[in-house]
């Protein structure tokens, strides 16, 4: 599967999802948590964040947990040195979602936008 096809299923597989990343991503906004929510996706199940929703193979593949950049660079998957860089190429979350994706992609950041 080409990349931009794998991209495409990550972002059919989260649309059933996106009612409660909205909702998570407003509630971290608005209490002032964090200005950067992060949402890790993976196909694994990992102690980071606050599990949202568990991979469940009769419902999704994915597991889906909320952090944010301060955690991320605290535990150190962002080093200390890179979260300024972070912060300037970081999209607007009233727009888009941050995910971390933990897949056969590999581990990486992506911006999927807001529906």
């Amino acid at each position: 599967m080409e990349l931009e096809e794998k991209y495409q299923q990550l972002k059919n597989d989260l649309i059933p999802f996106s009612t409660v990343m909205n909702k998570a991503s407003e509630t971290l906004l608005d209490e002032g948590i964090s200005k950067y929510p992060i949402f890790i996706v993976s196909q694994l199940d990992i102690e980071l964040g606050i599990p949202l929703v568990q991979r469940n193979p009769s419902n999704s593949k994915w597991s889906l947990n909320l952090s944010t950049l301060e955690e991320l660079a605290t535990k150190k998957i962002i080093q200390m040195e890179r979260v300024d860089h972070f912060r300037s190429v970081f999209k607007d979350p009233d727009f888009f979602f941050c995910l971390f994706t933990l897949s056969d992609l590999g581990a990486q950041f992506i911006f999927l936008p807001r529906d």
